[in-house]
């Protein structure tokens, strides 16, 4: 597969180099040529046509972008590596802010210390609704699934009625882990030591959780990837749910790409050259995934306290993810509800949160199918 992707790269320079020899010649053709980075990705150009995109003509715009060393987060991790974002936001910069939990992002992009991030659904749902829908928006998808409740085999823990009196880490109160292990507990009848019940919820960074796990400090967790295999790899955890089987077609939500409502109506070029990016990243990942898996690790290496991941770990933790541009809206509007239910958020958010016409405008002009809000 290397070797094929490094054949379609040296072809695809050598279609550029051809392009640019006719335009030099007086073919007529006055754009320059597409360029590509280091993953192969073109910069800027459809794959229907043959017209590269104008490059952005801004005026030195930092871009502050936020995200997670999370494999959920893969889109971020490969397009960081690859060049993706440097090369289309051009000239304009980004400086980069890693987050641990979506709460901490939400906070920052409602401060204007972010402008776009990768964040999961609970998070962004909170800060649309805290800001009466004026502060964000959803303006992508970046993931579905990747997303386990893990136990220790010791505990015998064979269905819902076994988490009485047990002790369950999740990575932060109001992330869209803690609701989706709240409702669980609420559906099957359970309720949480903090409202009276006798199921401990233990909210922590996710590292923390992995090394409380394998010390048997908690009983189990609801986790993201990569630290859900993590769980089950370093601590000889075992599945005990898989939330992908909870949802129909076993698809949800679990990253969206958010920016701030200010910054897209002044900046609609840049966050459109964003999606651009954002959107060739994802195909690149699920063309060539070997590629990507060493590219999301070695980011996640890079994180201060982060080592990389082993090969197994690495392969388990994508295997129950699909890299998407598409937001499943409907998916997102189900975990509000459950939100709401558990008292998380203080009301629902509206259609208003998403604003996909940058992404359609990025997705037709590849010749892509568009996505709507459902």
């Amino acid at each position: 597969m290397k070797a094929f992707w490094r054949r379609c790269i040296s072809s695809m320079l050598l279609l550029s180099l051809f392009a640019w020899v006719l335009s030099a010649c007086g073919s007529g053709n006055t754009a320059s040529a597409p360029t590509l980075n280091s993953c192969g990705v073109t910069n800027g150009t459809p794959t229907t046509t043959s017209t590269p995109v104008p490059p952005l003509t801004g005026t030195g715009i930092t871009v502050k972008f936020g995200y997670f060393p999370n494999i959920t987060h893969a889109a971020a991790l490969v397009g960081l590596s690859c060049g993706t974002f440097v090369q289309d936001l051009a000239p304009n910069t980004i400086k980069e802010t890693r987050f641990n939990v979506g709460s901490d992002l939400v906070n920052a992009l409602l401060a204007g210390s972010i402008d776009i991030g990768y964040v999961g659904p609970s998070p962004a749902s909170n800060g649309y609704v805290k800001s009466s829908g004026s502060a964000l928006r959803i303006i992508a998808g970046a993931s579905s699934g990747g997303v386990l409740f893990v136990v220790r085999p010791d505990e015998n823990i064979t269905k819902a009625s076994n988490l009485h009196g047990k002790k369950i880490g999740d990575p932060g109160a109001g992330g869209t882990q803690d609701v989706s292990l709240r409702h669980y507990l609420q559906q099957n009848g359970l309720t949480p030591a903090d409202q009276g019940g006798d199921v401990t919820i233990v909210p922590s960074d996710n590292s923390t959780i992995v090394n409380e796990f394998k010390l048997h400090q908690l009983d189990g967790a609801w986790m993201p990837e990569p630290f859900a295999s993590r769980l089950i790899i370093e601590g000889k955890g075992k599945i005990f749910v898989d939330e992908r089987d909870l949802w129909p077609n076993k698809q949800f939500v679990t990253t969206n790409v958010v920016v701030r409502t200010a910054f897209l109506h002044d900046h609609p070029d840049i966050v459109k050259a964003f999606l651009r990016a954002h959107v060739d990243t994802v195909r690149h990942i699920n063309v060539n995934l070997p590629d990507a898996k060493k590219r999301a690790n070695d980011e996640i290496a890079s994180f201060a306290g982060q080592t990389k991941l082993d090969q197994k770990t690495l392969d388990a933790a994508f295997s129950d993810l699909t890299i998407t541009y598409d937001p499943l809206t409907s998916t997102l509007f189900t975990q509000a509800d459950n939100a709401l239910a558990l008292k998380a958020i203080k009301a629902k958010p509206d259609a208003g949160i998403y604003d996909l016409d940058p992404l359609n405008s990025v997705l037709s002009s590849e010749g892509l199918s568009k996505v709507f809000v459902s």
